[in-house]
């Protein structure tokens, strides 16, 4: 039975809350799930996001009435890297806040954090696009993934073995996550080049 790693773009952080929600609700450990999610600006406070949680738990709760979600109601404060990686009451209790070079500030949680972790980072986005091309995703994809965070996305990945992708995917596509080729040609077409992404300044909302 292999084990493969999905991965899905949402430019909305509700959107990914909700859809780790739902994957926890089908009964995937959240130690298989992670979340990445732009935090420029400080837009993610943790001790002030529990309502975020709730909803997102509320929302998975009406789609799916006979599903028993054990996502968290609450975020810690002050997390470390610790935190980050685990947490007993679901993924998003563990979220976390750290600086990934070339992305910028973000909140995040999950295997994918530990495995960055483990790996120091470096002084680039290298570090991030190396973790997900090693979990299996496609390296251009990858850096996809890592510019869409920094322009402000949040991505969700999940370890599911292959009798459960298609259940795991149609969670995923549910929260409408990004066309991840039609973002790709987006950017391109914008001037950003992969090889040059490490370079770039973390992306930061303009003021409403």
């Amino acid at each position: 039975m292999a084990i493969r790693t999905l991965a899905a773009l949402y430019d909305d952080y509700g959107d990914a809350a909700q859809a780790v929600a739902a994957i926890e609700a089908a009964g995937i450990p959240h130690s298989d799930v992670s979340i990445v999610a732009n935090n420029a600006d400080n837009r993610h406070r943790l001790g002030s996001t529990t309502s975020a949680v709730t909803d997102a738990n509320t929302r998975v709760a009406d789609r799916d009435d006979d599903d028993d979600d054990d996502s968290a109601s609450g975020l810690g404060t002050g997390a470390t890297i610790g935190t980050i990686v685990g947490g007993g009451a679901g993924l998003l209790a563990g979220l976390g806040m750290l600086a990934i070079p070339g992305v910028g500030p973000v909140v995040a949680a999950g295997w994918l954090v530990a495995t960055l972790a483990g790996a120091g980072v470096g002084a680039a986005v290298g570090g991030l696009v190396g973790s997900l091309t090693d979990a299996g995703i496609d390296r251009e994809h990858a850096h996809i993934y890592a510019e869409g965070i920094r322009r402000g996305g949040t991505l969700v990945t999940v370890r599911v073995d292959d009798m459960r992708e298609g259940e795991v995917r149609a969670i995923l596509d549910r929260y409408d996550p990004v066309d991840i080729e039609t973002r790709g040609a987006e950017y391109r077409s914008s001037g950003w080049k992969p090889e040059t992404e490490t370079t770039s300044e973390p992306y930061r909302r303009a003021a409403e």
